[in-house]
């Protein structure tokens, strides 16, 4: 048994009964057709459908969303990227809503991060999409190095990342868990 079906067998013994891996991430912006547009045109996914516009339900958005009850779900669509998880992109509008995109330092601060194979044409791809790149490819060190990395920001400033490790990451050469690489 190889390692990665080793650590596949370990980890299907614990926790919730069933789990086989991530779905999709969904997150909230704030101009559904500016999100689109960079979704389909600049990353290159494919939107599979879309959902709304929803009748509004206070008892959903507190009691299962945990969202202020007088927000309403305008639209949520589904985007298909590559391998991995599924992309769920909502448009709500709230009372409450806060319009300022949270930094990694923050509390619920986040990114998403594309593998590419070539990260100076990934790189340089963005910057003629006129795409905001922060800053030059970073080399890693430690356990992952052998990985190469740079943010980029979406229109309305959310944060992404693009990584490329061709020839793996170092902690590869030692660890019985694999993480996923597609």
């Amino acid at each position: 048994m190889n390692a990665i079906d080793s650590a596949e067998k370990k980890s299907k013994s614990r926790g919730i009964p069933g789990i086989r891996g991530t779905d999709h991430v969904g997150f909230t912006v704030p101009d559904m057709e500016e999100a689109h547009r960079f979704f389909v045109d600049i990353i290159g996914c494919d939107q599979v459908y879309s959902l709304g516009p929803f009748p509004k339900d206070p008892e959903l958005m507190t009691n299962k969303l945990n969202v202020h009850p007088g927000a309403e779900m305008v639209e949520i669509r589904f985007y298909r990227c590559f391998n991995g998880a599924n992309f769920e992109v909502f448009n709500y509008k709230s009372p409450d809503q806060r319009k300022e995109q949270p930094r990694n330092s923050d509390i619920g601060g986040h990114h998403l991060a594309f593998y590419v194979d070539d990260l100076d044409s990934a790189v340089q791809y963005l910057r003629t999409k006129g795409i905001r790149v922060l800053g030059e490819p970073t080399a890693s060190s430690g356990a992952s190095k052998g990985q190469r990395w740079v943010y980029f920001l979406s229109p309305w400033g959310m944060q992404f990342e693009l990584v490329s490790f061709p020839s793996g990451k170092a902690y590869e050469e030692e660890s019985a868990v694999l993480l996923w690489h597609p």
